[in-house]
């Protein structure tokens, strides 16, 4: 890939961020095969069956071994990543849509997992039930409510950082904008 535009340098190790239901895996899987390179879900790294959390140094290694390579798409959010993330990483690609199409996603999201019982993640048996989604304190639902304008407030502090200035960021403010941005990269990678 050394004969790209220095744009499409960029796109080697890249994190996709956003508040919960706003799309991050489905972008960030997406954006791996336009790309031809591993798509690592952090929430796939750090739950273990029966909702039971990594510890921070397991989680830790899962990182590290899952980001070795020299080209991979990650989703996520999670703070303790960052310093491991920030050393490696060539671009961010937030997916900053509003508050209402966040949680519209998150509700349709809960109403679906809930009726159909689908394991989250393969192999962990974890699945989402009413009452987590609905009426528990580790809904979905409330994390993206409570998560939105801390995760905003976040990523345009990130943006300002210098010491983080050799990372490009792209905010993406609506779905049409990824679409867009995928569909661009896929053409552009074609031709190249």
């Amino acid at each position: 890939m050394t004969n790209l535009p220095p744009r499409l340098e960029r796109l080697q190790r890249i994190n996709v961020v956003g508040t919960s239901s706003s799309g991050k895996s489905t972008f960030a899987r997406r954006l791996a095969n336009v790309l031809a390179c591993p798509h690592v879900e952090l929430d796939r790294l750090f739950w273990k069956p029966g909702w039971q959390q990594a510890t921070p140094d397991e989680f830790k290694v899962r990182l590290e071994q899952a980001i070795g390579g020299k080209r991979w798409v990650i989703d996520g959010n999670y703070n303790t990543t960052q310093p491991i993330q920030h050393d490696r990483l060539t671009m961010v690609v937030w997916l900053d849509y509003s508050l209402v199409k966040t949680f519209s996603r998150a509700f349709h999201r809960a109403i679906r997992r809930s009726w159909t019982g689908q394991e989250v993640w393969p192999d962990t048996g974890n699945r989402e039930s009413f009452r987590r989604n609905f009426a528990s304190r580790d809904s979905v639902l409330l994390w993206a409510l409570t998560s939105f304008r801390r995760n905003r407030k976040k990523y345009l502090a990130m943006m300002k950082k210098p010491e983080l200035s050799s990372i490009e960021f792209i905010r993406l403010r609506h779905p049409r904008q990824a679409e867009t941005f995928l569909q661009t990269l896929e053409d552009t990678t074609r031709t190249a």
